[in-house]
Formats: structure tokens, C-alpha cells, sequence
């Protein structure tokens, strides 16, 4: 996003030095928030996380409502850059207090503070949810790049601007109040900052028209050397499709250990691909009802129950899950880990099932309000194709889903 500065003459470049850089920092605590225990929480008290900056990406669509901050972090290891998702709890305000939309932040492309949930992820940038946003009264300009002279002036940076991608080369001069870091948090003195270290620095909004431009920066902190990006794990599950609607499926089972959750409805299209256990590759009818699979997608997902998100990848078992319906029942067959199921919910005992309650085995709430298995809750289980010849018949849980209308 291109920004627009306000140009000096070379008469005010002597009189910039003294001048503070612009307060775009106000120190305005978030919002109080609710923790659901009927007790209200200063967020500032608990040192929420926070990043002043622009809004560099901007996603609204079936996945959800999406920021990226680029900017710095309001602490000294708060995120310089991340990603957040924008809930109908999200706080957007001005300084001054008054709702602001977030379209119009976007449209306007004004500086922002955002404080975010301290659960995030650690993919580069991270992810989190946003709790409050609010709008700074003065725009700034941001650099990153290597100082390539220190003077009694200030020093003269080389580098790429934040927002623009604009190569450029600025003189910053220091306010006395100036806020200096190193790549660990630590505060450092003016005197520290040497030729060749890599910072990123914020200044304006005055830029003095010179060769170069001179401006003056309240924030420097020094950058480690570039590191490659860690790659984010895709997320997953391991489970049984349970419904077919459209172009989506839902998956229910067990979450892969790098990320992931037990219960997901997946958006299945072109950029989805799908094959069998052998890597062959299969078309989209070829999700089916009550099939073993392994759904991978990114971890970046609808903050809603159950999530929703898009299907990178679908490898689809050949076996079939076997599935009973019926109801919970009390039964003196059963040991404190194993379930009577009344298949059919009706008098008949022939068919009737025990399952054996494991700790790998997912209970799902599914449409139900609760999930607590007792006599009279109806579910639908998804089972070990492997079974006792016993009536009635013995066999592991996989997935239990509690139904509704308990």
C-alpha cells in the first residue's frame, strides 16, 4: 500500500532533529473484556500483545475475516508482523473511543494499533484473533534496511519502505526519547547502533526534501540476520467423512499432532488434491459418506464451531466405516469403559451393540448442546470393523456423535 507524505523544505531540516516524532504510539489500553466467569479484566493489566502498523492484507470471505499488521510490537517481543482474525467481539475504535468500521480503515489505509489473544500460532507471521483495534490519530513511514553511515546528524539507512516496497536511502535523526532495541528486546543506547546492522526504524510523518530525505525516528530496533522462513505444518485430520452437501464434506476424528481439530467441514474444489492410499490420484465423487480419510488444510480457519476451512489434501482409505445408530442404555454388561447401545432405539436386544470407550475415541457434541453420554442420549457411532460373535456383540468406539433433541 503506497502512502503520502508530507514534504519540507531544506529551510526546517536544522529544526527537525529537535522536533519529537509523531505520538502514533498513544498509549491507550485495550477494551475491558468478559473471561465468561462473570468478571471483567483490564486488558493492560495483563500486558495483552500488540503491533502498531497498517493493514497490509485484507481477506473477507467464506473463510472468515482476516488482517495482517505490519508494523512493530507495542512490547518488546510482541509480533512486528501477524495475522488476525476479525470476530463480532472485535473492538474497532478511534482514540477518542467512538466505533470506527473496519472498511473504512481499510479504504483510508490508516495506522492502526491492534491488541490480539496471546494464544497464537507460531507460523511466520503468526496468527491470532484480534480483541481491539485502535485507529492512530498520525500516519508514519516504516523501513527496513542496514545503516550504512553513523553521523553526529543521525544515521543514514538503506533499505526497502514497509509499505511501498519503494527502494529508498533516509537520514533519521534520533529524538532524545528515542526507543532503541536489539534483536532480543533489550534496550541499547544511541551509541550502540553501528554500521551494517540491520534495523527497522519508523519515522515521520514530516519528510525534509534533501539529498537524501531526513526525518526523525522515535523506534530503531535492530533486526537478526535473515533466517529462513519455517514452514507451517498443515493441519489435519484423521477421521470418517459423515456428510456430503454441495462441494463440502465433514470430517469428524482425531487431529493430526500438528495442528488440527476433531470436528471440520471442508470446501472441496480444483486446488484440492485427492487421491487414494497408493498416491493415485481421484476425482471429488469419489468422497463418500462413512470413508476413512486423512483431510489436510491450512491452520488458518473459521473461529466458529465446527470450523470451517478449505481442503488442501484428501487421502481416501479404501475401507468404509461401520456405523450404528441408537441409544444410550443402562446395562449391568457393561464395565465403566464400555457403552450398551439399543441399536434401532427399539425392543429388540438381537442387535444391540457394547462399545468399548478408549481414550482414542472422539465424542463429538455434533448439533447437540452437550456431550455427556448417559442412559436416553441418542448418538451415532462410528466403529472397529472388528466385532465379538457375542449377542451382544463387542466392538471399539472410533467416533461417538451425541445428537440432539436429548
Amino acid at each position: 500500500m503506497k502512502k503520502i507524505y508530507k514534504v519540507l523544505t531544506t529551510a526546517t531540516i536544522l529544526a527537525m532533529a529537535a522536533l519529537p516524532v509523531a505520538a502514533y504510539a498513544q498509549d491507550v489500553p485495550p477494551a475491558s473484556v468478559h473471561t465468561g466467569q462473570d468478571n471483567i479484566v483490564n486488558q493492560a493489566k495483563k500486558s495483552v500483545p500488540g503491533t502498531i502498523g497498517y493493514i497490509t492484507d485484507y481477506v473477507n470471505d467464506t473463510t472468515g475475516k482476516w488482517i495482517t499488521v505490519t508494523g512493530r510490537g507495542v512490547g518488546a517481543t510482541d509480533q512486528q508482523e501477524i495475522r488476525l482474525s476479525i470476530s463480532k467481539d472485535t473492538k474497532i475504535i478511534d482514540a477518542k473511543g467512538n466505533q470506527v468500521q473496519l472498511q473504512t480503515i481499510v479504504d483510508k489505509n490508516k495506522a492502526i494499533k491492534a491488541f490480539y489473544s496471546p494464544n497464537i500460532t507460531k507460523s511466520l507471521p503468526a496468527q491470532g484473533s484480534a480483541l481491539t483495534i485502535i485507529v492512530q490519530d498520525n500516519d508514519f513511514a516504516g523501513i527496513d534496511g542496514t545503516i550504512t553511515e553513523v553521523n553526529k546528524h543521525g544515521i543514514l539507512v538503506e533499505g526497502t519502505n514497509l509499505y511501498n516496497d519503494n527502494q529508498e536511502t533516509i537520514l533519521l535523526h534520533l529524538d532524545p526519547k528515542a526507543k532503541i532495541i536489539d534483536q532480543d528486546g533489550n534496550t541499547i543506547k544511541a551509541s550502540d547502533l553501528k554500521t551494517g546492522m540491520n534495523i527497522r526504524s519508523f519515522y515521520g510523518p514530516a519528510v525534509a526534501l534533501s539529498m537524501p530525505p531526513q526525518s526523525s525516528t522515535n523506534y530503531i530496533r535492530v533486526q537478526a540476520q535473515a533466517e529462513e522462513p519455517l514452514q507451517e505444518e498443515p493441519a489435519g485430520t484423521n477421521g470418517i467423512i459423515t456428510d456430503t452437501a454441495d462441494n463440502k464434506i465433514t470430517v469428524m476424528g482425531q487431529a493430526q499432532e500438528s495442528g488440527g481439530v476433531n470436528h471440520v467441514i471442508l470446501t472441496v474444489d480444483q486446488d484440492t488434491e485427492i487421491v487414494d492410499a497408493n498416491g493415485r490420484p481421484l476425482t471429488a465423487e469419489a468422497l463418500k459418506a462413512d470413508l476413512r480419510v486423512e483431510a489436510y488444510y491450512s491452520q488458518v480457519m473459521t473461529l466458529i464451531y465446527p470450523a470451517r476451512t478449505h481442503a488442501d489434501k484428501i487421502v481416501v482409505s479404501e475401507t468404509m466405516a461401520p456405523k450404528i445408530e441408537g441409544t444410550v442404555a443402562a446395562s449391568d454388561r457393561t464395565t465403566k469403559d464400555q457403552l450398551y447401545i439399543n441399536v434401532g432405539s427399539d425392543q429388540s436386544t438381537e442387535n444391540d451393540v457394547i462399545l468399548n470407550v478408549t481414550k482414542d475415541t472422539q465424542v463429538i457434541a455434533g448439533l447437540s448442546t452437550e456431550s455427556e453420554l448417559k442412559p436416553g442420549t441418542k448418538i451415532v457411532a462410528y466403529h472397529s470393523p472388528i466385532m465379538t460373535k457375542s449377542i451382544p456383540a463387542i466392538t471399539s468406539a472410533e467416533v461417538i456423535i451425541v445428537q440432539p433433541g436429548q
